[in-house]
This record gives structure tokens, C-alpha cells and sequence, in this order.
């Protein structure tokens, strides 16, 4: 299993959803066609998994799920980060490259309407349901690896200074202006 083999299941997952931009619904058909893998591929999916999320662990997207989730705490931007991989590989890339392309998503201005959280806990553990689903059994603990990258200092600011957060993502300030 490799990175672009995992982005396959996504892929796949999401044409399976009644939603594709419902996380759950994603993480619900991406388990069950992962668990349909051999066993290797499931336990090497959840390395590229935290690979991934390794990858999105940068402060720009963090001051972006602040905006959008009405603050964001360790856990939250873990799930945020589940869900985000879940809207597919496109969409994963070009918000790592400028979070505020993420006022560009539908189901993000839908979102900010009503205030509603973008979030994928479920996301987190497709590898281990999908392996329990195929072998019973538990995924083995050292079957994978989480290293973060350093957050960058220069996006350190207050994430509640409207001034500077709207410099830095204009277009979701103004999505998520009062």
C-alpha cells in the first residue's frame, strides 16, 4: 500500500457515499473497501494514513480550523485533518498549499451558515476497524509511526486576533465574519 494506492480507497469511498462530503459516510465505505485488502495493505494503510496527517500538521491550516470550528484543540485538529483527507486528494492539496482555498468548498460555506463543525473523528481509525473487520483482531500497536513536523513560529499569532487572521485568510474571515 502506498500513498497513492490509499488515495485510490479514498477516491473510491467517496463515489460510494450517499455524501461525499460527509466525512462519516466516506470513512464508513472507505473502511469497508479497505477491509476487503489483504491484511498487509490494511496495516500499511494506516501508516500512510498518519503519513498524511503528518504532512497536513502545519500551523496555516490549524489558524483555518480555528476560523472554521469556532476555536480547535489538539483533538479537534486531528479530526479536522481526518476529514479533510477524506474530501480526497485534490482537494487535501491545494489546502495545504493555501488553507483559505478552503472558502472555495460548498460544504465549507454551508458549514459557516450554520456554524457546524468540520470534523472526521471516524477518519482516525478506518485502518483499525477495517482490520478488525477482516481479521477479528486488534491492529498490531507498532504497526505504524506518527512523527509531526515542527509548526512554523511565523503563524504563532493569537488565532482570536481578527486583524491578523484576516490578513493571512482573507476569504474565510470574511466567510466566517459576523
Amino acid at each position: 500500500m502506498d500513498t497513492a494506492e490509499f488515495w485510490r480507497i479514498v477516491e473510491d469511498a467517496r463515489k460510494q457515499a450517499a455524501d461525499p462530503a460527509d466525512g462519516e459516510a466516506v470513512a464508513e465505505r472507505a473502511t469497508a473497501v479497505l477491509a476487503t485488502r489483504p491484511v498487509a495493505e490494511i496495516v500499511a494503510a494506516q501508516q500512510v494514513f498518519w503519513d498524511l496527517m503528518a504532512q497536513s500538521y502545519r500551523a496555516p491550516l490549524w489558524a483555518a480550523v480555528y476560523l472554521i470550528n469556532g476555536g480547535c484543540s489538539d483533538d479537534g485538529f486531528d479530526y479536522f485533518r481526518g476529514w479533510l483527507i477524506l474530501q480526497g486528494r485534490e482537494v487535501f492539496e491545494r489546502t495545504l498549499a493555501d488553507p483559505d482555498t478552503l472558502a472555495d468548498l460548498p460544504v465549507v460555506g454551508e458549514a459557516a451558515a450554520d456554524w457546524r463543525e468540520m470534523e472526521c473523528e471516524d477518519a482516525l481509525g478506518i485502518a483499525w476497524d477495517a482490520h478488525r473487520a477482516a481479521t477479528g483482531e486488534e491492529l498490531p500497536q507498532d504497526s505504524f509511526t506518527i512523527r509531526y513536523p515542527e509548526l512554523k513560529p511565523s503563524w504563532g499569532f493569537d488565532f482570536d486576533d481578527d486583524e491578523e487572521r484576516s490578513r493571512r485568510l482573507p476569504r474565510l474571515s470574511a466567510l466566517y465574519a459576523d
